[in-house]
């Protein structure tokens, strides 16, 4: 029995003594938690609604005020043509438009009912679908009399898995590569073959590049394979450029890549890189990105954090080029933010990696 009990007090002190593994430990749950309690969030909040009022009469300007006024919805300006829907939803800077046909008071008046027509990004079904519901039910409140008509736009048939499947290629790149990336060179560092490398001839950014190349390869085969199995298998449309796609896919997978080395160059063992690259960027990545929620429904401050999750913006181009056909015009906000973050970490790692080669 004391020499079970003096194992123990020496598994404790192992435990202890590694400050990064005490964080790990007592510091992920909580954050955990508070990502869960916050994250998670069904009902609507300050959706971006444009209106298209071809009548301009007092009772549509009602109802626009009545739109408004609920607090679900906050303005993304007015359209004048129907050309004018496609680049608006393709931006990003409106999930629904409502549309009041030509002299809406007058047909109220003479025929007793109006024409109301919703126009929706449904690349979110889940969200296409509590829009919707909720401008109709406004509408009925205000005027129980009118006509509603749904136009469902980039995923008519709310199909779940045109959300789900391009959302994976972004969990799928993020955890690979970076838990890889960071287990490999943490093993070289616990077996001290790294010592080695850095005390060789070859500079940083070289034994950087050797690391991340056969990953980079691996990364290229797993996205053309998930691609042919969600356009074979599950019906997810490909309308964008294919080009334009394995372009991203590499951007994204080299951010995964150095984030993962970033993460190795502070972790002193396998365990503690495998919590932080698994615990750290599992639960941001599916929760703060989109995959599941969409990010204006969350909190104030999680909707800020999630700016700096690498996933967020891979995402977007994911389903922009998938199910929208969206080009480098509508995404290079998010690739010029995806390719800084890279440069970031990649300086940020070569910077750790001269530190201990001095």
């Amino acid at each position: 029995m004391t020499a079970f009990l003096g194992f123990m007090r020496k598994e404790f002190y192992h435990i202890f003594r590694d400050k990064r593994s005490m964080y790990v430990l007592f510091g992920l749950p909580i954050v955990q938690l508070l990502l869960f309690g916050f994250a998670i969030r069904n009902e609507l909040n300050q959706a971006d609604l444009a209106i298209w009022d071809r009548s301009n009469d007092s009772v549509t300007r009602e109802l626009t005020g009545r739109i408004f006024a609920s607090g679900t919805f906050v303005s993304a300006g007015v359209i004048h043509s129907e050309s004018d829907i496609d680049p608006l939803f393709k931006s990003g800077r409106a999930r629904q438009i409502v549309v009041f046909e030509p002299d809406f008071a007058e047909r109220l008046s003479r025929e007793g009912t109006a024409h109301v027509g919703l126009i929706t990004d449904a690349s979110d079904p889940n969200q296409a679908q509590i829009l919707q519901a909720a401008v109709e039910s406004i509408v009925a409140d205000g005027r129980p009399n009118m006509r509603v008509s749904v136009r469902m736009l980039y995923n008519p048939q709310l199909k779940s898995t045109n959300l789900f499947v391009p959302g994976l290629i972004a969990i799928i790149l993020m955890l690979v590569n970076a838990l890889m990336t960071s287990i490999s060179i943490t093993r070289e560092k616990e077996l001290g073959t790294m010592e080695a490398l850095l005390a060789s001839p070859l500079p940083p950014i070289q034994i950087i590049v050797g690391k991340v190349i056969p990953y980079l390869a691996l990364s290229l085969v797993n996205v053309t394979t998930v691609l042919v199995v969600a356009n074979v298998v599950f019906k997810v449309p490909f309308v964008g450029s294919i080009p334009l796609f394995f372009a991203e896919a590499v951007l994204f997978t080299m951010t995964a890549l150095s984030l993962g080395i970033l993460i190795s160059t502070k972790a002193k063992t396998q365990q503690v890189a495998m919590f932080v690259a698994l615990g750290g960027l599992l639960l941001p990545t599916i929760l703060l990105s989109g995959f599941i929620f969409p990010v204006e429904n969350m909190a104030k401050p999680l909707q800020v954090i999630s700016n700096v999750v690498p996933a967020r913006w891979f995402l977007e181009i994911v389903r922009g080029i998938l199910l929208k056909g969206n080009g480098l015009a509508e995404l290079w906000e998010e690739t010029l933010i995806l390719a800084g973050m890279t440069v970031g970490f990649i300086l940020i790692s070569l910077k750790n990696f001269n530190i201990r080669l001095d």
